[in-house]
């Protein structure tokens, strides 16, 4: 079991991944119910592993994102070591509880967005979101009623101001929701009407789906420092009252007291990072496979984030590093690289801007050794190193890769490749031409249950398909199936 556990660690996977909790139940219980050494012979090794089949074969045979993850987990310390000795910096004693945090605590976990796992440092120490949960609120307004009515409040464009700054641009509306001003509105725009405490059990709960379950708490110490010491925020709260920036009914107190409340959430930097990476995944989770988030919702985040998220530093940031990120005065900062991995920074230095010093400092040496950066060329940029996977026919693996699923009865693999659905019917309808009135135990056809589990486009496929093939002769029918 424990060489079992070494090899899955060297892939990047952890045993406590949720995709192989099926898998690793059944490794824990054979070893319980034996005496002696187990030996793992071919009907033991399909009990244990036959519904991760897909997600364990991408992990040995080195197909996830970052293949070679050992040598990068290798790259990841040895930056994670160089930013340790940077110490510059003083910790925020504006709120007195974050003054509390010790200078030398310093955390780096990463999330790929196939679930590979690596944190080095104080990576279990909880820390509040602050200005980090702007972009997550954000993102869930924006799942929740859409990018225009959000973005008949707040505003798009950089403010070139202090984030604390009372400030609206010629519209009178807040510059963009990375600001103060902005996530105070944004934050009352989300689930409008409801009880406080419903708000906040709302948000959390999507925090929570965010993180994969993965440690998010609540600082109550954190959110009363912030209530007691919050005068700034009480201006912004006032002017923005003033100048009518909040929707008609909304409570400007109430609105605050949730700005509060949703800055005051504490994560570690390993749950951190699996939010992160769940943003660079497009809005899925990459451990659960749940879609967390719209796809606009993420899309707008990351856009907002890379050109505002990094207080007066964010333009020298998207500048040297070009890519999504977001600090807060805890010491937090949360990277994205899209459609790679997220990661989640933590030391309580900062700098005279608000940001972190050894997580500024890691994100640049992040992106000066590999080719990260959002306008690194990828064929021509032979200085930096490239530690994806080489890109083959992503497509046509991705349908294999479901039908290998279906027929392993691989569910954890059959959920997150939800999106890759349509091709596969496809592929099976009008490559392969299988008969679509075939019935399964319960008397179902695919179009039964298609429209049972409400797959709109899956339905139309085999709605159209089912036409075709009753008005196909007999024989041009059992051809095709042959040849298939």
């Amino acid at each position: 079991l424990k060489l079992h556990n070494n090899a899955l660690r060297s892939t990047g996977l952890m045993t406590t991944d949720p995709r192989l909790r099926d898998c690793m139940k059944q490794l824990h219980q054979s070893v319980h119910e034996s005496i002696g050494t187990v030996m793992m012979d071919q009907e033991l090794f399909r009990k244990c592993v036959g519904s991760n089949i897909v997600l364990l074969t991408q992990a040995f045979r080195k197909k996830f994102i970052i293949p070679d993850f050992e040598t990068f987990a290798s790259s990841i310390n040895q930056l994670y070591y160089n930013a340790q000795l940077q110490d510059g910096g003083q910790v925020a004693d504006y709120i007195p509880q974050l003054a509390k945090f010790s200078p030398d605590s310093w955390g780096v976990s990463l999330c790929t967005a196939d679930g590979q796992r690596y944190s080095v440092g104080d990576t279990t120490v909880p820390f509040c979101l602050q200005s980090c949960v702007k972009p997550l609120e954000y993102a869930i307004a924006v799942h929740e009623a859409g990018s225009e009515a959000v973005h008949r409040y707040v505003g798009k464009e950089p403010s070139g101001l202090k984030f604390n700054k009372l400030s609206l641009n010629e519209d009178d509306k807040p510059h963009n929701p990375m600001v103060n001003a902005g996530a105070i509105v944004t934050s009352s725009l989300v689930k409008p009407g409801a009880k406080k405490a419903e708000r906040f059990d709302y948000v959390m709960e999507f925090v929570k789906r965010m993180a994969g379950r993965e440690y998010v708490g609540f600082s109550n110490a954190t959110f009363q420092s912030e209530r007691e010491t919050g005068d700034r925020n009480y201006a912004i709260g006032y002017y923005l009252k003033e100048k009518k920036c909040f929707p008609e009914g909304v409570d400007m107190m109430a609105a605050l007291d949730f700005y509060f409340q949703l800055c005051s959430i504490e994560v570690t930097c390993e749950s951190g990072s699996v939010m992160a990476a769940t943003l660079a995944n497009g809005g899925i989770c990459p451990i659960t496979g749940e879609r967390v988030l719209s796809s606009e919702a993420v899309r707008n985040t990351l856009s907002l984030m890379h050109s505002c998220g990094m207080y007066d530093f964010s333009g020298q940031f998207a500048f040297h590093v070009g890519l999504p990120a977001k600090s807060g005065v805890s010491g937090a900062v949360l990277l994205v690289v899209p459609n790679i991995m997220g990661l989640m920074c933590w030391s309580p230095p900062l700098d005279r801007l608000g940001n972190s010093v050894r997580g500024i400092h890691f994100c640049q040496e992040l992106v000066s050794l590999f080719n990260f950066h959002n306008y690194d060329n990828l064929r021509h940029f032979a200085k930096k190193l490239d530690p994806r996977r080489q890109a083959g026919d992503d497509r046509n693996k991705s349908v294999v890769d479901l039908m290998f699923a279906a027929y392993s009865g691989d569910v954890t693999a059959l959920r997150s490749k939800e999106g890759q659905m349509d091709i596969a019917v496809q592929f099976l309808t009008q490559t392969c031409k299988v008969n679509p009135l075939v019935t399964d135990r319960w008397g179902n056809t695919p179009l039964d249950d298609a429209i049972e589990f409400s797959r709109d486009g899956v339905v139309k496929l085999l709605q159209e398909y089912q036409t075709i093939y009753a008005h196909t002769d007999p024989p041009v029918r059992l051809q095709a199936s042959a040849s298939c």
